[in-house]
């Protein structure tokens, strides 16, 4: 088991929870987690208890990648953090989220979301403003070119 420690962008932490390490990469780690908090409706997603989240940790990204199925494992979307490269220790990672996401739908449609408190925000440093946007860039050129975790969008796999 592992603990994942989200932060914001000044390093205090907003969320932890426990999963498991399902592969190590030679620049990260993968994680597997179930969701456990209540139902959450989002006006383009909907997580449930019981769902899965194969979660990708980069030490040399400005992103990682949340792959989420329903407990039978039918495909959701991804989930993708825009953060700093992840922090990946023996017990735990941990991830300085800088505020922009992107929903990806299950046909691979991305909807970028918190702009607005991304471009609002004065905490933000210049570091974290520049790799938060080329994080992005890299994140929206592996999902365009179906690479890493949206493989499965190339050969039109439902899971």
């Amino acid at each position: 088991m592992i603990t994942v420690i989200k932060q914001d962008p000044q390093g205090a932490e907003k969320i932890h929870y426990q999963g498991k390490i399902v592969e190590r990469l030679v620049d990260g780690v993968v994680v597997e987690a179930v969701w456990t908090l209540p139902v959450k409706e989002l006006s383009y997603a909907r997580f449930e208890p019981g769902d899965r989240f194969t979660e990708y940790y980069y030490s040399d990204r400005w992103f990682n990648i949340f792959a989420i199925t329903n407990a039978d494992g039918t495909r959701k979307g991804w989930y993708c953090n825009v953060a700093e490269p992840a922090g990946i220790f023996e017990d735990h990672v941990e991830q300085i989220d800088l505020l922009l996401d992107v929903w990806v739908n299950a046909q691979g449609d991305p909807l970028i979301l918190d702009e607005d408190e991304f471009d609002a925000d004065t905490t933000l440093t210049d570091e974290q403003r520049a790799g938060a946007r080329a994080g992005l860039q890299a994140l929206l050129v592996l999902l365009t070119t179906r690479q890493e975790a949206f493989a499965s969008l190339a050969v039109g796999e439902n899971v």
